[in-house]
């Protein structure tokens, strides 16, 4: 599972039709299974691609709770709690993914999504234990 590409290019509009189309699609099949993570993990990149910062969040939660030992979810989570602006939220949820074996420092870097968490303050400490993890991996 990628971390999320959540670029946000202006779309046309036969482009937010289909994203519109398989959302709805995606939210049929996660009714009718609530824990199915693959289409719980389509889901929220759709939503988060379309803008749907705080739809996108609900589903990273409960890929979370779903998927409690997986980095790349606790990345995505850290990415949609930037995105809605809960940025000690989004660093708590990165120092998990770290934890837990996220080591892309390079997209971490640049990441659309974290723009503004890397902005703040907050965002200073994890920074220097990305640098020695750096190092360490290097």
């Amino acid at each position: 599972m990628p971390a999320k590409n959540t670029t946000r290019k202006k779309m046309s509009r036969a482009t937010q039709r289909d994203l519109d189309t398989r959302i709805e699609f995606m939210e049929g099949i996660v009714r009718r299974d609530p824990n199915y993570v693959d289409a719980l993990q389509l889901l929220g990149d759709d939503y988060t691609q379309r803008g749907r910062f705080p739809e996108g969040l609900s589903v990273d939660e409960r890929l979370a709770n779903l998927e409690p030992q997986n980095s790349l979810v606790f990345y995505n989570l850290a990415c949609s709690y930037s995105l809605t602006g809960q940025y000690d939220r989004a660093v708590a949820a990165l120092e998990k993914a770290l934890s837990l074996g996220y080591r892309d420092f390079a997209w971490l870097a640049k990441d659309p999504d974290l723009k503004k968490l890397r902005a703040q303050p907050v965002y200073r400490a994890l920074k220097e234990k990305i640098s020695r993890l750096k190092k360490k991996a290097g």
